[in-house]
This record gives C-alpha cells, sequence and structure tokens, in this order.
C-alpha cells in the first residue's frame, strides 16, 4: 500500500530469497530493503552474497549459526555512511564520540573474544558450507522416494548454505517422536507461527486461520541433524530409520 516503506525478505535457512525481483519491486515503489541474513552466512543468488542487496542487512553469528562466535553476538552490513555513521551511534548508547551523546541508543558492542573468534572460524566458512551441502545433497538422494516433500533445488544460480534441513511430512510429530526414541535429535523451527504468537496477537489482533498455508507448514516442517561434521553413515542412519517409519504404516496416510 501506500503507507509501505520497507521489504523485509528473510534468507530462511540459509536459502535466499529472490532477490532481484524483490529489488526490481523496491525500485518501482521507492522502497527500502532491510535484509534478514541470519542465517544465510555464504549463501549467494547469482554469484552475488545474500546480505550484500540491500540498503541494511542483519547477520546473527549465535553459536549454532554456520557461522557462530562462543557466546551471543551479531552485526549489521550496510553500504550507506550516513546510516553506518547512525548505527555505530547506536550500538554504543548513542555516542557519536566518547561523552557526547547525540541520539538514544543501546549497549550492543561486540565483544573483544567474540570478534576474536568469528575472525578465526571466518577462514573456514566456505569448506564448512561445502561439507553442508553435500550432506543436505546426500539426504535428498536417499529420501527422494517418500512422502515427504524435501527442501527446493532452485537451480544453479543459488547457493545454499544450509543451515538448516527442513522436511515436510503430514506425518511430523509421529515423525519426530519416532527418531528421537531411535536416538535422533531432529527438531523444528518453528512450530508456533508469528502470528499466533501471543505478542503479536495481543497488538495486532491475528487469530488462528487468518494464514492458513503459514499455520500447515508450522504443522509439518521438520528440521533433520546437519552439521559439517556429520558423517556420512550417521545420514545413511538416520534415512534409514525414516523409510522404516514409513515403511511400517505410520507415515503411509
Amino acid at each position: 500500500t501506500k503507507r509501505t516503506k520497507v521489504i523485509l525478505p528473510v534468507h530462511l535457512y540459509g536459502i535466499p530469497a529472490p532477490m532481484e525481483e524483490i529489488m526490481m519491486i523496491a525500485k518501482k515503489h521507492n522502497l527500502k530493503v532491510v535484509e534478514d541474513a541470519c542465517q544465510a552466512h555464504g549463501s549467494s543468488l547469482n554469484r552475488k552474497k545474500c546480505g550484500t542487496f540491500g540498503e541494511l542487512s542483519a547477520f546473527s553469528f549465535y553459536p549454532g549459526k554456520n557461522l557462530g562466535a562462543a557466546g551471543d553476538a551479531g552485526a549489521i552490513i550496510t553500504n550507506n555512511q550516513q546510516l553506518d555513521q547512525k548505527l555505530r551511534a547506536v550500538r554504543n548508547i548513542g555516542q557519536v564520540e566518547k561523552y557526547k551523546l547525540d541520539l538514544f541508543g543501546y549497549n550492543s558492542r561486540l565483544d573483544t573474544i567474540q570478534a576474536v573468534v568469528l575472525s578465526v572460524k571466518l577462514k573456514h566458512l566456505e569448506k564448512w558450507n561445502t561439507q553442508r551441502r553435500a550432506i543436505a545433497k546426500l539426504y535428498n538422494s536417499l529420501l527422494a522416494d517418500l512422502p515427504v516433500v524435501l527442501p527446493p533445488d532452485l537451480g544453479k544460480s543459488y547457493v545454499v548454505n544450509y543451515h538448516l534441513y527442513v522436511i515436510q511430512t503430514k506425518k511430523r510429530d509421529e515423525l519426530l517422536k519416532y527418531l528421537h526414541d531411535n536416538g535422533v535429535y531432529a527438531g523444528i523451527h518453528y512450530p508456533i507461527p508469528v502470528h499466533l504468537q501471543k505478542a503479536i496477537q495481543k497488538t495486532l489482533g491475528y487469530k488462528k486461520g487468518d494464514f492458513p498455508l503459514t499455520e500447515q507448514y508450522c504443522s509439518e516442517i521438520l528440521s533433520l541433524p546437519i552439521y559439517p561434521e556429520l558423517e556420512e553413515e550417521n545420514v545413511k542412519f538416520i534415512c534409514e530409520l525414516i523409510h522404516k517409519f514409513f515403511t511400517k504404516g505410520s507415515g503411509n496416510s
């Protein structure tokens, strides 16, 4: 609408959003683009890295991310000099220089130890992402014959870092329990849709049924284990369990 000011695409699970189309829409309507690249370290579209399309981009360095610190950490990147200067002040309690507070801000400086950890790990990021892609490829081949929806194959122009490997099945809860019972820690990202979170419901008044596709996905998505050191035999074991689940009758419907 005419009130729209910003497009905020999310590169969910490390899969690049369709940024070329989004940037065309933004240009046409004079909108700003702020990328949520918190799961997309190293992902790219047509050789352009996620986080470099919009005017601002956010990255998370939470320890579980592809590029993770030893504790909480994050970063914002921009090619806008004015925004850069303002953000540097906002993260540092509003100081443009020491003891001079020009605006309200936060105490959000990146800890030096976290920066050192990230600097070392950054050198290994591409190798780790390559290992994740190999694991995802193995999952794809071993699960292709099952009644589950696999991560989309978007073609060679998309490079995915596979922060998460997420499948979709109507028997999600039963399959999750089966995997847990057999020692495989699968998980759900994310079990409750944003519009059904209490904080959002209180302020925006959404209710169940307002976003049926979102609600369907949240009831069917399942994250399988994936990390660079995951052995091929472990991937095969997980896939064998999933095959057993569906062939034993638990997941046939």
